[in-house]
């Protein structure tokens, strides 16, 4: 049984799409910040990176259990003006080494933030599958228009961040007043405590399936890998590339082609959900794309070849990273969807913070090719993994 969400689908994705330009506007340039103008090394920025990931799965873990035992609106607003108080005093404060405390503090609300209007979600009386889609599509039309302003309001500013942690606060007051205008109460009902029967399972209570735990559990371990091999193209690839003598701004292309198909995508997908209902089989191409990408880097020779790669990522990163959540909160119980949400969330975090450094050990240690080949192999063992599971736990599971 569908609770009521609190909030329309409209106010959730306008909430995404400002807290996705809000993080585009912090952590792209920390790197370049923190080794330009603060005079650190580039070890001490992947550390902090590290520690803002870090953060960002604490948040996402603790936000998702709350979500389910408080009302979530105000658990949304109270984490949205904290990171609001904190990114202001970024416009201020913002030497060594208080800004690395302010963005570790920052990446653990975008952690709480994201899962909680995941957790919304999941509320929505919609197809599950369309309404991931459409947070996924507004978080990366915020992600594209936030990198894409980024840096020239940067280098308009002679190296200063304050300016764009002046906008940013002023998205989130925005976002605040939404919260207050457009949200209503919606407490979710308490965990319960004692073991459950069957029939309290069948009308959406705590207790989850073995074989939904089984094929969950999958999907949040596959996500941690495949988000780590996935960061090697917004990482480690730029070096590689210049290194053949393709130029940064070729690069920045390969992501604004990235944005343009996911919209496209977007709508595909929506367009074959009416005829086509298997969100599995878009996970199993989804998967199988993304390894073929690093397949096609390695007889990249050209540009023309990376740009052929980063297609066929797009395609597989905008088939199976929205559906994953989707099928995730199909095979959740209401009482516990939150929850769920979190975790997966935590898990993706998990690999975007070790991805980087990952990469940069194997190529210290050997070379980038051997990357490539790792992150293939890695993506194709999951590929099995989720096959072999969803055909042997997949007719014993539960919807709700």
């Amino acid at each position: 049984m569908q609770q009521e969400s609190g909030v329309k689908l409209k106010w959730l994705l306008v909430c995404m799409f400002i807290s996705s330009i809000g993080n585009s506007f912090v952590w792209p340039l920390t790197t370049i910040y923190m080794h330009e103008q603060l005079h650190e090394t580039l070890t001490m920025s992947g550390i902090i990176l590290l520690f803002y990931s870090g953060a960002n799965v604490v948040g996402s873990y603790i936000s998702g259990i709350l979500f389910d035992r408080h009302n979530p609106r105000w658990l949304l607003f109270g984490g949205t003006a904290l990171a609001t108080v904190v990114i202001a005093l970024m416009i201020f404060f913002n030497g060594w080494p208080i800004y690395a405390f302010l963005l570790t503090a920052i990446g653990f609300f975008n952690g709480w933030i994201i899962t909680m209007i995941n957790s919304y979600g999941t509320k929505i009386s919609k197809d599950g599958r369309y309404v991931f889609n459409m947070l996924y599509f507004a978080n990366n039309l915020g992600m594209v228009l936030g990198t894409t302003i980024v840096g020239p309001l940067y280098q308009y500013s002679d190296g200063s961040i304050s300016p764009l942690f002046s906008i940013t606060t002023v998205l989130y007051v925005f976002f605040l007043a939404i919260i207050l205008l457009c949200f209503k109460d919606s407490k979710a009902p308490a965990v319960a405590a004692q073991p459950l029967t069957d029939e309290e399972n069948a009308r959406g209570t705590t207790k989850m399936p073995a074989a939904n735990l089984w094929i969950c559990w999958t999907f949040f371990l596959s996500l941690c890998v495949i988000w780590t091999m996935y960061e090697q193209w917004s990482s480690n690839l730029s070096v590689f590339m210049t290194e053949q003598g393709i130029s940064m701004t070729k690069y920045s292309l390969l992501w604004t082609i990235n944005g343009i198909l996911i919209v496209l995508c977007q709508l595909l997908i929506s367009w074959l959900n009416r005829w086509y209902n298997n969100p599995y089989m878009l996970v199993y191409i989804g998967t199988f794309t993304i390894a073929l990408s690093f397949i096609l880097l390695l007889a990249a020779k050209s540009y023309a070849w990376y740009i052929l790669a980063m297609v066929v990522l797009t395609i597989g990163e905008a088939t199976v990273i929205p559906t994953m959540p989707a099928i995730v909160n199909s095979l959740s119980p209401v009482a516990v969807k939150g929850k769920y949400q979190g975790i997966l969330n935590a898990y993706s975090s998990l690999g975007k913070a070790f991805g980087p450094l990952f990469g940069g050990i194997v190529i210290g240690a050997a070379s980038y090719h051997l990357l490539f080949i790792i992150c293939a192999v890695a993506i194709f063992a999951v590929e099995l993994v989720i096959l072999l599971v969803a055909r042997l736990k997949r007719q014993a599971t539960k919807e709700y």
